[in-house]
């Protein structure tokens, strides 16, 4: 049975492997130049993490797996992602509003992990992480204010993708049960204490770009625990069909 810590392990890091795996998508497609750059540079940040917290995993999971086997050879029912980043990137305003909404709870997170965790490999690499996350969020921020606070057209599409996305944002603060255990409480900080500052970093920049947050609390649920949407499956096959179709090629 996988312990603990390394179950959050798998939680932190197929955040980021999903999410840059999505990001990754829009390389050469970004609506101008600087932006592509921009989201493959955010896209690589992020796969910096997913292979540290990957590399950390496999050691404590004592089953011999590396980073690559750990990303590449394990099933959709074994990914621990949050459901909110494996959706398809929709629009520019999509891909926005769901960056938006994880930078400010990754940003939390990683704070958190780096100010109070016991694991020290783990605070070391949160502490690496926070750096890159400021400037997630602050380019996140500054595109949803500038879509909000824009045209009619892009206020309304903007607004639009933030209330198809909400339902989903209410998994980022679920443990699953995960923190009734005191191994976990040493590791990972109660998410439900990182809701009060989420909203409120949220609905700040909500205001300033003149939109409106959903009024409803209900919440998607299930990625934590491997039960996922088909739109990772189709994601998962693109990622792994050379490394499984080549299992001992070497680069």
């Amino acid at each position: 049975m996988t312990s603990s810590k390394a179950s959050w392990l798998f939680w932190l890091a197929d955040d980021a492997l999903v999410l840059s795996q999505r990001l990754s998508e829009w390389c050469g497609h970004g609506p101008v130049l600087e932006e592509d750059i921009a989201l493959s540079n955010i896209a690589l940040d992020l796969i910096g993490q997913a292979r540290a917290l990957l590399s950390l995993a496999g050691e404590r999971e004592g089953k011999g797996r590396d980073e690559n086997q750990l990303a590449y050879f394990r099933t959709d029912r074994e990914y621990c992602n949050l459901l909110l980043l494996e959706l398809p990137n929709g629009d520019f305003g999509d891909t926005m509003a769901r960056q938006f909404f994880f930078d400010q709870f990754s940003l939390l997170r990683y704070e958190a992990l780096a100010a109070q965790t016991e694991d020290k490999e783990l605070a070391a690499i949160a502490a690496k992480a926070v750096k890159e996350v400021r400037y997630h969020s602050a380019h996140s921020s500054k595109w949803i204010v500038r879509l909000g606070d824009g045209t009619p057209e892009s206020k309304e599409r903007i607004q639009a993708s933030i209330n198809r996305l909400w339902d989903y944002t209410g998994e980022l603060f679920m443990d699953y049960g995960m923190n009734e255990s005191p191994e976990s409480e040493s590791v990972m900080p109660a998410l439900a204490s990182l809701v009060e500052p989420w909203n409120k970093a949220v609905g700040a920049i909500i205001a300033q770009a003149t939109l409106e947050l959903p009024k409803t609390s209900w919440a998607q649920n299930g990625g934590r625990i491997g039960k996922h949407t088909e739109h990772l499956s189709y994601m998962l096959a693109e990622m792994q069909v050379l490394p499984r179709t080549y299992p001992d090629a070497k680069w």
